[in-house]
């Protein structure tokens, strides 16, 4: 088993921390949260007073964290301790020229680094069954996937350094307008007098089936438990959604893609958040239809 640096211990960082732990690693784990560190405490990590100081020694590094920025600035501070054999693995989701660019600094100072963003979410994080999308070269997917592994059910290379996060975008943009259109469809089904179940029971082994729909109907009582059955708290934050479509406009606008059904599933979320629903999990946009 290896030391593991962990910097980042919210919602889902908590979880993947204490997965890492149950595996039998040595993790160190940081955050600015004392709850966070309390948590990570009883989970069997380590808690330590600052990211340098989860970082020293380890084999591998690991964070998750809100931004780019902070990513880049965790980074910054660590290069200076991190043993040049060590692993750095980033699975927040952020924009695709910061993490090329951690990426690139990390390699100038002959250290690997790949970047490594989610899908799942807190539950998923939790029972460790998240998949994980990487980016970077085959010799550092290669070291960074045995500590992926421990966290998650599916550890896939997407290509480069930044792939990941170029994966991640795209999957939750089409998350994001799928969710919508199947929040619409529903809504539509009721106005024009059919059973919601019934409706699920039919579309959900028909053409227009969709994870929205089987995996997270955003009705209650209406195929699998989902936040929908508690009154849309848990679950995916309508703020992390918006977070990622923001992403990926960005990209959409850097690339010069055409992404109408993105913008528009941005836009809807934009106003959904600004109407004091950003907490509120993702599929309680159905309350606006």
């Amino acid at each position: 088993m290896a030391r593991i640096g962990f910097i980042g211990l919210g919602n889902m960082g908590g979880g993947m921390a204490a997965n890492l732990a149950k595996k039998g690693h040595d993790v160190r784990a940081f955050d600015l949260s004392a709850d966070a560190l309390a948590r990570a405490e009883t989970a069997g990590c380590l808690p330590v007073g600052s990211a340098v100081e989860a970082a020293d020694g380890a084999e591998a590094i690991v964070t998750m964290l809100p931004a780019g920025r902070h990513v880049a600035e965790v980074y910054e501070s660590l290069f200076g301790v991190v043993a040049p054999s060590a692993i750095l693995i980033d699975c927040s989701t952020i924009d695709i020229e910061t993490a090329k660019a951690v990426a690139v600094a990390a390699q100038g100072r002959g250290m690997a680094a790949v970047d490594a963003p989610v899908s799942g979410g807190i539950a998923a994080a939790n029972a460790g069954t998240l998949t994980f999308m990487v980016g970077g070269s085959a010799e550092d997917f290669a070291r960074a996937q045995p500590y992926l592994a421990d966290m998650g059910k599916a550890v896939i290379h997407a290509g480069a350094n930044g792939a990941g996060q170029a994966v991640k975008m795209c999957n939750n943009m089409l998350l994001g307008a799928t969710m919508i259109a199947t929040c619409e469809a529903f809504a539509l089904a009721q106005k024009l007098g059919l059973d919601p179940q019934t409706f699920y029971d039919i579309s959900s082994v028909s053409s227009g089936q969709s994870w929205s729909m089987t995996s997270y109907a955003p009705l209650p009582s209406v195929g699998p438990e989902t936040p929908a059955d508690h009154d849309y708290q848990g679950g995916f934050a309508t703020a992390l959604m918006l977070k990622d479509l923001r992403l990926a406009m960005a990209a959409a606008k850097d690339a010069g893609a055409q992404t109408p059904m993105g913008s528009k599933a941005a836009e809807l979320y934009e106003a959904f958040a600004a109407d004091g629903q950003g907490a509120v999990d993702f599929s309680g946009i159905i309350r606006t239809l």
